[in-house]
C-alpha cells in the first residue's frame, strides 16, 4: 500500500484544480481515474469568465490546445418562431478573454497534465472500487493497482460519485436539476463563429444554444429543468425537431451535419443542500452539485471547489478542522450566488419574464455589455446583494490572458 497526503478520485478539473495546488504546496497527492485521458465529457463546453480566470491563475496555457475558440460577444434570441427577436451582447474589447469554447476532451487532458507538471501521481484507468475511513484517514482500493493510503481524500467523480456511494450517502432517487444534450456539428455558418442561446417558449426556463469551435464546427445542444414545461421522457422529441427550427436552421446554414453521436447528461445544481465532507473525504465539482442553477455551467464551480478544498487541506487540522473550513469556504463563495440563480430561474420560467429580462440587459450600450459580463460570471450572480463583495474595480476587472 502506497501512502499520500492527499488521494483524488476523479481526474476531471475540479480533481486536477486540486491536484496542482496540493502538489505545489509540497504535498503528496495521487490522482485516481477510471478513464484514459483524452476522453471526452457530454458538456457543452464553455468556459465563463470565471473558469477562465481560474484556468489562468492554476497556469494552464490557451496556445497548445487546438479546439480553443475565444467569444468575444453573445447572440441571445427570445420568442421563437416569428415573434423571435435577436439581440447582441458584446464582450470588452482588448482587456483579454471573457468566454472560451473548448472541447472537453482537449481541455480536461490539459489540466491534468498540470497537475503531473505539478509533481502529482496520475494514475489513469484505474478506478477508486472500495473506500474505509478511520481516524487516521483513508483506505481506497484501487482497480487493477496498489491500494492507496492518504490522510484525506478528494472526491472529485462527479454527479453519480462512486465515493459517495461507497460510503453509504447517496440518494437513490436524485437525478439532478437539469437535463442537458449534445451534439458536434460540422460545416456550419454563422455559428462558427458566433455564440448563440435561444429561449424558446417551449423550453423555459431552459434554452438551447450553438456554441463555436475551430475549424466550421458548433457544439450545438438544449437543456431543461427537471419538473418543468418538458418532461425529460419527451426529450427525445425535441431532440428531433430541434436542428429544423427556424432560428437554429438559419444559424447554422444549409450544410449543417451532425458527427457522432447524440449525448445527454444530468445536471445537479444543489449547493445549498449538497454534503461537502465526510470525515477525512470532500467532495467537491459535480459530486458537491456544485453547478450555476440559472445556466447549468459548472466548469468554473468546479475548478473553484477544488481550489477550495486544497486550500483547506494546505490550512491543516484535524480531518473536522479541515471539513469545517472547506464548508464555510464553499458557502461563502457559491450559497448566496446559487440562491440567486434559483430566483432569476424562476422570472425565467415564463415568456415574459425571458423577453423583459434580456430586453432590460440590452437597453444601452453599457447595459448590453455589463449583461454579457454577468452572464459568463465575470463577476458574482449576487453581487448586489452582498456588500462584502463589493470592491473597487469589481466591475472593471481586466478578462483572463490579458
Amino acid at each position: 500500500m502506497q501512502t499520500f497526503d492527499v488521494a483524488v478520485v476523479g481526474g476531471g478539473p475540479a480533481g486536477a484544480a486540486a491536484a496542482v495546488i496540493l502538489a505545489r504546496a509540497g504535498r503528496s497527492v495521487v490522482v485516481l481515474d477510471k478513464a484514459t485521458f483524452p476522453r471526452d465529457k457530454c458538456c457543452g463546453d464553455g468556459l465563463t469568465t470565471l473558469a477562465l480566470r481560474l484556468g489562468e491563475q492554476l497556469g494552464l496555457e490557451p496556445s497548445p490546445i487546438d479546439g480553443w475558440q475565444v467569444v468575444d460577444h453573445a447572440v441571445i434570441h427570445t420568442g421563437g418562431g416569428n415573434r423571435s427577436r435577436s439581440r447582441h451582447f458584446p464582450l470588452p474589447e482588448g482587456q483579454g478573454q471573457y468566454a472560451a469554447v473548448v472541447p472537453r476532451s482537449e481541455y480536461d487532458a490539459a489540466l491534468l497534465d498540470l497537475a503531473r507538471t505539478a509533481g502529482a501521481e496520475v494514475r489513469e484507468g484505474h478506478a477508486a472500487t472500495g473506500i474505509g475511513i478511520d481516524e487516521g484517514g483513508v483506505d481506497l482500493v484501487v482497480a487493477e493497482s496498489e491500494p492507496v493510503r492518504a490522510t484525506t481524500a478528494v472526491a472529485a467523480d462527479g454527479m453519480w460519485s462512486p465515493t459517495r456511494r461507497l460510503l453509504g450517502l447517496v440518494d437513490y432517487g436524485y437525478r439532478g436539476e437539469w437535463q442537458a444534450f449534445r451534439q458536434y456539428i460540422g460545416g456550419v455558418g454563422p455559428a462558427a463563429q458566433d455564440l448563440h442561446i435561444w429561449f424558446e417558449p417551449d423550453l423555459l426556463p431552459g434554452y438551447s444554444w450553438s456554441f463555436p469551435l475551430p475549424g466550421g464546427r458548433a457544439n450545438v445542444g438544449f437543456g431543461v429543468l427537471r419538473g418543468g414545461r418538458v418532461a425529460v421522457g419527451d426529450t427525445g422529441r425535441v431532440w428531433d425537431g430541434l436542428l429544423s427550427r427556424p432560428g437554429m436552421r438559419e444559424v447554422l446554414g444549409p450544410d449543417a451535419e451532425p458527427e457522432g453521436r447524440r449525448t445527454a447528461w444530468p445536471i445537479p445544481a444543489r449547493i445549498d443542500r449538497a454534503v461537502l465532507e465526510h470525515g477525512p473525504v470532500l467532495f467537491v465539482g459535480d459530486a458537491a452539485a456544485a453547478t450555476d442553477a440559472l445556466t447549468g455551467e459548472g466548469i468554473g464551480q468546479a475548478l473553484l471547489t477544488g481550489i477550495l478544498a486544497a486550500e483547506a487541506v494546505i490550512a491543516g487540522g484535524t480531518a473536522a478542522e479541515i471539513g469545517n473550513r472547506y464548508r464555510r469556504e464553499v458557502r461563502r463563495d457559491l450559497l448566496a450566488d446559487h440562491r440567486m440563480s434559483v430566483a432569476l430561474q424562476r422570472m425565467l420560467a415564463y415568456p415574459f419574464g425571458a423577453r423583459a429580462s434580456v430586453a432590460m440587459g440590452g437597453l444601452t450600450p453599457w447595459t448590453r455589455r455589463n449583461f454579457a459580463r454577468w452572464l459568463f460570471e465575470d463577476y458574482p450572480r449576487a453581487l448586489l446583494a452582498t456588500p462584502r463583495r463589493w470592491r473597487r474595480g469589481v466591475l472593471h476587472r481586466p478578462g483572463s490572458y490579458a
